[in-house]
């Protein structure tokens, strides 16, 4: 498979990071620095896209970046708008020392998914649920053919946060993107190594479709909240094993140098 390559203005900067992380730093140059000045639109996906030479799901990622740093926002008809200084976000999904601990983000979701659910059954269009489900399918979709689901599973929970027809809960999905997919990128790689994991995984996002389908208010509450505990327990597992298998590896280390 080939390795996409920026060719843009990100291309030639030196660094390390994803083409994301080149993209994001670049964008946030060019808007602190005043060629996008406050109240001015970004050019559209497809523009970026070329200039960067990159993908638009690359784009997508980055302006979700600059959106969770309080930089610029999506206005319905005039695309994506750079915010002045004082529009700020002055909070960050941020832990001391630059790490966010996922068991942390978890937590939060704990609370924000099971109510995204009960709302998006409770007022969820036909079309709606069948964008949940298309969703849905996609993440098997994307793992039958090798890859790690991770920006399927979000579009899967980007589409019941729109069906709960709630905007703030929309813009607050937004807001903790990058953690997220960060979070989902570990939680996903978990399930990868563990095939009972993996399996329970696609049973738990079912289990909330279903009730979504159905329009189940209670059903689609508890079942994603069952599915964000469980996720909790399976890093806690993973992350015994992961701690396990250090201590033998150092054992095995220290018993070879004797």
């Amino acid at each position: 498979m080939a390795t996409e390559q920026a060719q843009g203005p990100a291309a030639g900067r030196p660094g390390c990071g994803t083409l994301a992380d080149r993209v994001t730093a670049s964008l946030m140059q060019q808007v602190r620095g005043g060629t996008y000045p406050p109240n001015s639109r970004l050019p559209p996906e497809p523009v970026l896209a070329q200039q960067f030479g990159v993908s638009r799901t690359v784009i997508r990622e980055a302006v979700s970046r600059l959106k969770s740093e309080g930089l610029v926002e999506t206005r319905q008809g005039s695309g994506t708008v750079v915010l002045g200084p004082q529009a700020t976000h002055t909070f960050r999904i941020a832990a001391p020392g630059g790490d966010i601990e996922v068991r942390a983000v978890q937590e939060v979701r704990c609370g924000l998914e099971s109510e995204m659910a009960a709302l998006a059954a409770a007022r969820r269009s036909d079309a709606q649920n069948e964008r949940i489900q298309r969703a849905l399918r996609r993440i098997a979709d994307a793992v039958a053919d090798g890859g790690d689901g991770v920006a399927e599973d979000m579009a899967f929970h980007a589409a019941i946060a729109q069906a709960a027809d709630n905007p703030l809960l929309t813009s607050l999905l937004d807001f903790i993107g990058r953690a997220l997919r960060d979070v989902i990128t570990v939680t996903r790689a978990n399930e990868a190594r563990r095939e009972d994991f993996a399996r329970q995984v696609e049973l738990e996002h079912a289990a909330i479709a279903e009730a979504i389908a159905r329009q189940d208010v209670e059903g689609a509450r508890t079942s994603a909240l069952r599915h964000m505990q469980a996720s909790i327990e399976r890093i806690t597992v993973a992350e015994a094993e992961r701690n396990k298998a250090e201590k033998t590896r150092h054992s095995r280390s220290g018993k070879s140098v004797r």
